[in-house]
């Protein structure tokens, strides 16, 4: 319990990490609506922080999981943002799903000021975050990472180092790829098979015994052919991540056409008012009206 740590934005996300974090180390919270600090500290043993318009002296990490670039450039980078207020040495380690280039730009300030910042988007969505199984992508120097995995693995089941800052969000994007064009193939597998007339679950358990086999169809294909879609992550967020995918792919050349087509599909279900459904209700837009 030597190690001081400030968790910083208890959403979906970070509420149930700093809470995993907060069985093995030290751990203050921070949330702008206080609402949600005072739930988690009924819940697991801690410390709130009020303001963090302070000097932040006794911490050896600061973590964050908040909302978009935006809000990491004035946490981080404003006058009383992290990267003037912490202590030299502090290790700050940043879980936002965010740009590759935001995530290079507080590394030179905090380098300035002689701390150390590792970009480290997850993957798992909230079950994983309960579970204490999150996958972490990580950017950044060698040896602050090196002392930061411990840390991150009270959270997660693996944590890897890809490259330089910024390699983490890159990372995190090919995962978003992924992930948008596996659904949309189960989506349409399941639509298939629904309008030839076949038991959809026997399908599924069949051809989930082979080379069609994925996570979203393990986890996602019972509640799809329901049409339940309260179970993760939601279309909203999706859209904000293929936002940053589309953008980075323009600057690197990188040709993404299924991608930018799902991500159109992704908007149909915003216009179905599906903002806050999960993923996989792209399956919900194939479906005829009723």
């Amino acid at each position: 319990m030597s190690q001081k740590t400030l968790f910083i934005g208890l959403g979906v996300m970070g509420y149930h990490m700093a809470g995993h974090l907060s069985k093995q180390v030290l751990t203050s919270v921070f949330n702008r609506t206080s609402s949600k600090s005072k739930a988690w500290l009924n819940e697991f043993k801690g410390a709130n922080f009020e303001t963090l318009d302070t000097q932040l002296q006794d911490f050896n990490f600061i973590i964050t999981c908040i909302g978009n670039d935006q809000d990491l450039r004035e946490i981080y980078l404003s006058e009383n943002g992290l990267v003037n207020r912490s202590q030299k040495g502090t290790i700050l380690i940043d879980h936002t799903t965010a740009s590759a280039s935001i995530a290079r730009e507080i590394s030179v300030k905090a380098h300035e000021k002689g701390l150390y910042f590792i970009d480290a988007p997850v993957s798992g969505g909230e079950q994983g975050a309960i579970n204490g199984q999150l996958t972490v992508m990580c950017g950044g120097e060698v040896s602050a990472f090196e002392k930061a995995k411990p840390i991150i693995s009270n959270y997660a089941k693996a944590v890897t180092l890809l490259g330089k800052n910024g390699a983490g969000q890159l990372t995190k994007m090919s995962n978003q790829l992924a992930v948008a064009g596996v659904v949309q193939g189960l989506a349409e597998a399941i639509h298939f098979a629904e309008q030839a007339g076949l038991d959809c679950r026997q399908v599924i358990e069949v051809i989930s015994k082979g080379a069609a086999q994925s996570w979203q169809m393990d986890n996602r294909s019972d509640t799809m052919i329901q049409g339940e879609y309260e179970h993760g992550f939601a279309v909203d967020l999706m859209r904000k991540d293929l936002d940053i995918c589309l953008s980075e792919a323009r600057k690197l050349g990188a040709k993404l056409p299924a991608t930018a087509l799902i991500d159109q599909f992704y908007a149909d279900i915003q216009d179905m008012g599906g903002n806050r459904w999960d993923t996989s209700s792209l399956l919900e837009r194939l479906r005829p009206k009723k």
